[in-house]
């Protein structure tokens, strides 16, 4: 289940499948939205067993605290031996309501938006998104 070799952080979280690239994983590190032990991490600090992990991905915080070490990307069914979702579930809730939130309602049948539309629904999640 675990490795020997200590893992960069920026490869756990790509590995165990919370972010899509293990770019994305860096810029995170780097723009500071991720933590160790209230911490803010680089991407090349390793992560050990036992701590705890906070994402920030707005609107929502996750918490995770790390059950054992892999530097192989697994299957998301075994996600749940190298992590312990902590996360609160008043944060649960405000990612389905922004999700709700988020939908823009458009008449069936009427096409893709213009130019102009686009702008407008971009304004507003700006405006209520960021």
């Amino acid at each position: 289940m675990t490795e020997e070799n200590p893992v960069r952080i920026d490869k756990f979280l790509w590995a165990v499948r919370l972010f899509k690239t293990r770019g994305l994983a860096a810029n995170a590190c780097r723009m500071g939205r991720v933590m160790l032990n209230n911490n803010n991490v680089k991407p090349s600090k390793y992560a050990e067993v036992n701590e705890i992990l906070v994402i920030r991905k707005p609107p929502v915080t996750y918490t995770y605290r790390i059950k054992g070490i892999t530097g192989n990307r697994i299957s998301p069914k075994l996600v749940f031996n190298f992590l312990e979702d902590l996360t609160p579930e008043e944060e649960k809730v405000r990612l389905d309501i922004s999700r709700s939130v988020n939908q823009v309602y458009r008449k069936k049948g009427s096409g893709r938006p213009t130019k102009k539309e686009r702008r407008i629904i971009d304004w507003w999640n700006d405006i209520f998104f960021l």
